[in-house]
């Protein structure tokens, strides 16, 4: 057995994240820290586990390593907070799910923008579908104070000037005069909200409809679901494409 553990165990990091100890990164910070034993040995970033034999510690406490994952999808309703713990005694996004095992939002919604939300325990996932490297794409409709016209949305289209810095270029389409929905793959704080504010409109509802290829119009607010394998399979294969934009080329 090498430091690195056996050559076909799963990596350190994605059973720590996979057991709701944080994202990827998070989880390699704990392991050079010191933080983490395998079968009583201090943890080297890289190494391997049998899940099914090796004995995890983190802080002197074992912990279980078989993976479980789970991933629901939620259709998250107004004035619930996305997160996974609140100090004013709000309502969270993870009151709506069940309590085992522990699991947490990807990303977040405002509290008072509603839609799709996708909560879990893949560490590893979660990391790969809110770092902006990945362009997710994730699709709005969003409905404003005012008829919005062709040069609003060419500017959406070409990027709008925040405060902290352009915005990617967008998708528009026209729902109504006053909605539309709006496709973008960065992850800002209320980053809708300030596109259209610096175009001299206020959202007056704002609804997240898909999450790359996760979409469901039958969900609703309130009620979550589980994801289908297919769903899952779609998600890993959006996140590795990103993470390698040339595994395609030449097809």
């Amino acid at each position: 057995m090498t430091p690195e553990g056996p050559s076909d165990g799963v990596r350190l990091q994605k059973v720590l994240a996979v057991r709701g100890f944080g994202s990827r990164r998070i989880v390699e910070d704990m392991i050079e820290d010191g933080r983490v034993h395998v079968n009583g040995e201090l943890a080297i970033l890289g190494r391997r586990v049998d899940v099914n034999t090796d004995r995890v510690e983190v802080d002197g406490v074992r912990v279980g390593v078989a993976p479980d994952l789970i991933y629901y999808l939620l259709n998250k309703p107004k004035d619930v907070v996305t997160t996974a713990a609140d100090t004013h005694d709000r309502q969270i996004v993870t009151d709506l799910v069940p309590d085992e095992p522990r699991v947490y939002p990807v990303g977040r919604l405002d509290m008072d923008t509603e839609g799709l939300l996708l909560i879990t325990n893949d560490g590893d996932l979660t990391h790969r579908l809110t770092h902006p490297s990945y362009g997710i794409e994730k699709e709005y409709l969003v409905e404003v104070d005012g008829p919005m016209h062709r040069g609003h949305h060419r500017q959406l289209r070409e990027g709008i000037e925040l405060e902290d810095g352009m915005t990617s270029p967008a998708k528009v389409q026209t729902v109504a005069p006053t909605v539309i929905k709006l496709t973008i793959h960065e992850g800002r704080n209320r980053q809708v909200r300030r596109m259209c504010a610096a175009l001299g409109f206020t959202v007056t509802r704002l609804v997240r409809v898909r999450i790359g290829a996760l979409a469901d119009r039958h969900l609703a607010p309130g009620e979550w679901r589980e994801l289908e394998l297919d769903e899952i399979r779609k998600l890993e294969e959006l996140t590795a494409l990103a993470e390698h934009p040339d595994r395609d080329a030449g097809r």
